[in-house]
């Protein structure tokens, strides 16, 4: 079957959207003045190298630097960004027609030499799931290239919308090929976690660890620039008072996460608006099904490998209590790992077990470990009111006789924590890049690089492989279903809510759009003239 794509597209899987909150305007021109955005969030980025460190707020960094070949539009849909237009001639294979007269920020010229240097470079970290299905990458000629699929993958494009393509001279010239994640214990920072060089709508010119990243926009993009942005400033600010503190006071123009105590405060503050709405953003605890014997009591059978003990956690947890005291009525309770608006989502299954404190304590009778230590890894800066979270989580695993207690940390030493598989279980919240099942059932419960706990079960890996090749329809959503209720039965992850995102814009900002993935895209901002 011939496909063709010359102009933006309405989003696959039925997923297009204008979420609640949005706030449009006609574009602005550029003004003549220089125009400095600034924004700040809770944690800085994990690094600049674009294929490593899969954390939203690096991916969206990345984003204003780098370009993919097919982009996704605040809206939910897809459009053409580095490849103009694509086709299938087969089943398995994908052509891609690549942008013309498309040069990096060093004035290399964009090629298809540089998608397949980046094909190769992108499978040896975090974000290899981008090309999980692509077993082959080839130029065509200087301006076409053909990717070869495993099998026939309905949901390629949306996969590729993180697959962000570097320059192969740049890369070679600064012997760049390797790729590593930011911040691991023993790591050495690389070149290209500290420098960039991308297509993208905005270049950096300094990055200060902690400190300010500052952008500034690309004269030569390809794209119309609307933004009126001249010079763009991104500052990680820890500390949930002090981010208050600075949109209040005009030191930025937009802010994120607003805490939840403060939205009233922020609410009748003059000058600012809050904008917000969902997320497709699950929360969930995991844990390590794998590992034979306890970290916390070492010598003893880890209680975890039983599923009765992973039921009775579940249900041990009061997730209406969490959601109405902790969480101030702005979330959904989740019985999936994933929301409404990911392909392969079922609102059959999305039901939460039920807060049973019995059911708990007959079930870790029946398996054995009717008071087993634990621990409770948890960021305590990366999630809404997440340490918060995590200490009514103990505090309820706790009446129930289960011996757990707390370790909160900063979500960068967190997640070099995990990585290292030093936590046996924790909380981490999860946005599915492709919007699809496919995601998460790699990388959380698959082969992927946050299967912290090393879960595997065979049935589910054949229903994901299946579905990962399977048409969008009623087939694949039936077997979507089956994938869920095996999960149910097992309950590796204990899907805990869906996210809200709630921001704070100055009235320097005229245009603001909301995307369900949290991304805060420079080239969608528009200032005000």
């Amino acid at each position: 079957m011939q496909t063709t794509l010359a102009r933006r597209t309405a989003g696959l899987l039925g997923m297009g959207f204008l979420a609640a909150g949005l706030v449009l305007s006609p574009p602005a021109a550029m003004p003549a003045a220089a125009t400095t955005f600034t924004w700040a969030t809770a944690n800085d980025i994990l690094g600049l190298d674009p294929h490593a460190n899969n954390h939203g707020v690096t991916n969206t960094m990345k984003s204003n630097i780098y370009e993919p070949l097919v982009r996704r539009e605040p809206d939910g849909s897809l459009a053409p960004a580095l490849a103009e237009r694509w086709e299938t001639p087969s089943p398995t294979t994908w052509r891609f027609h690549l942008r013309r007269n498309v040069r990096f920020h060093g004035g290399e010229p964009f090629t298809a030499a540089d998608v397949v240097m980046s094909a190769e470079r992108v499978r040896q970290n975090d974000m290899a799931y981008t090309l999980q299905s692509v077993t082959a990458v080839r130029a065509v000629d200087d301006h076409t290239v053909e990717m070869e699929t495993r099998g026939p993958n309905p949901v390629l494009l949306q996969d590729l919308t993180l697959f962000f393509i570097m320059s192969k001279s740049w890369v070679e010239a600064n012997n760049a090929m390797g790729v590593a994640r930011a911040g691991q214990p023993g790591a050495t920072t690389t070149f290209v976690q500290l420098n960039t060089n991308g297509t993208g709508p905005f270049r950096m010119v300094e990055r200060l660890a902690d400190e300010r990243t500052v952008l500034v926009p690309n004269p030569n993009w390809w794209d119309r620039a609307e933004h009126g942005i001249t010079r763009a400033v991104f500052r990680p600010v820890a500390s949930a008072p002090t981010r208050v503190a600075a949109i209040l006071s005009r030191e930025v123009d937009v802010m994120y996460h607003v805490p939840l105590q403060d939205i009233p405060r922020i609410q009748g503050a003059q000058g600012v608006r809050l904008v917000q709405g969902p997320t497709a953003r699950s929360i969930y605890l995991a844990m390590d099904v794998t590992r034979p014997d306890s970290l916390d009591s070492p010598g003893q059978p880890n209680p975890m490998r039983d599923p009765r003990v992973r039921r009775a956690m579940y249900q041990a947890i009061d997730m209406d209590t969490i959601r109405r005291v902790v969480l101030r009525n702005s979330t959904v309770a989740a019985g999936l790992p994933i929301g409404s608006a990911i392909g392969g989502f079922d609102a059959t299954l999305n039901e939460r077990l039920p807060f049973d404190p019995e059911a708990s304590r007959r079930l870790l009778a029946e398996a054995g470990a009717p008071n087993f230590r634990v621990t409770l890894g948890c960021p305590n800066n990366r999630y809404v009111n997440d340490e918060a979270i995590c200490q009514a989580i103990v505090s309820m695993l706790q009446r129930v006789g289960i011996q757990a207690r707390l370790d909160a940390m900063p979500f960068g030493r967190f997640l070099q924590r995990g990585a290292n598989n030093e936590f046996q279980f924790w909380m981490l919240g999860w946005t599915p890049g492709n919007f699809d099942i496919t995601n998460p059932a790699r990388e959380l419960l698959g082969e992927g690089s946050f299967n912290w706990g090393k879960f595997n079960d065979p049935q589910m890996n054949d229903l994901a492989a299946r579905i990962g090749t399977t048409p969008i329809g009623e087939e694949r959503q039936a077997l979507a279903r089956q994938y869920w209720t095996r999960f149910r039965e097992l309950l590796p992850i204990i899907p805990l809510h869906q996210e809200p995102q709630i921001f704070a814009v100055r009235d320097t900002v005229e245009g603001f759009t909301l995307r369900m993935n949290e991304d805060l895209e420079l080239r969608v901002i528009r200032m005000r003239r």
